[in-house]
């Protein structure tokens, strides 16, 4: 079966992680146990109107600049854009993008998140934008860098972004992770390794000199396939019952 924005769906196994997979511990304590059942979605679930979100505007795509501080966000600015496109190539328009991500020292804003590197007061580590009638998104952001994890010992996760996508249904969220090219850390993680290795390739952005901007910011591109057999792989949809 294929993910979508607005399907039930379980994913195809060449494509998206097992709900198991050992090496990723914490997965040993949420996969489920049993057999899975489908539970049919009702007509209000599949369609709209979608989650409520607050006005989208330009600046919810920059984060580098926190508008309570006045402040810019420390570290190598990046410019990560992409299309949002079917198993068909075509666009997918208004569809909402979530990002969040540790600052460049590798460490959230989030009273969970206390390892011993600095905060940076300027950045938050979030953005939102909307893909317009091209399917294409734009952020503008610093580099998060690599951060230990307590999965196993001296485990370290790659720099990496958290993507969330919305659809136009109450259910309608994918969401994925990106990583940047030629991180030594990649062979040693144990989250994207659990996706199969032929998919892997897809959640790398690629460097584009093109979109790279003289003297501001160096440019990568992370188009997002929703579905279909070249599908960008998503964490396991949950809207199963085991």
């Amino acid at each position: 079966m294929e993910t979508t924005i607005g399907d039930i769906v379980l994913g195809d196994r060449d494509v998206f992680p097992p709900y198991l997979y050992a090496a990723y511990r914490s997965t040993l304590l949420r996969a489920p146990k049993q057999p899975l059942i489908a539970i049919p979605l009702t007509i209000s679930e599949l369609t709209g109107p979608g989650p409520a979100f607050s006005e989208v505007v330009p600046e919810d795509a920059d984060l580098t600049r926190n508008a309570g501080t006045g402040g810019e966000a420390i570290g190598q600015r990046i410019i990560v854009t992409g299309r949002v496109t079917d198993e068909y190539g075509a666009a997918v328009p208004e569809t909402l993008i979530e990002v969040w991500q540790a600052n460049a020292a590798g460490r959230y804003l989030h009273r969970a998140d206390a390892w011993p590197a600095p905060l940076d007061p300027s950045f938050l580590g979030m953005g939102r934008s909307l893909t317009d009638a091209d399917g294409s998104y734009r952020f503008l952001s610093v580099r998060p860098g690599a951060y230990p994890w307590g999965n196993h010992p001296n485990a370290w996760r790659p720099s990496h972004i958290h993507f969330s996508l919305f659809g136009d249904s109450l259910l309608s969220r994918l969401i994925t992770q990106m990583y940047f090219p030629d991180d030594p850390l990649h062979e040693l993680d144990p989250i994207l390794s659990a996706v199969p290795e032929a998919a892997r390739s897809r959640l790398i952005a690629e460097y584009d000199h093109s979109i790279t901007e003289p003297q501001w910011a160096l440019g990568y591109r992370f188009d997002i396939v929703l579905r279909g057999p070249q599908a960008t792989p998503f964490e396991p949809p949950r809207r199963m019952e085991s």
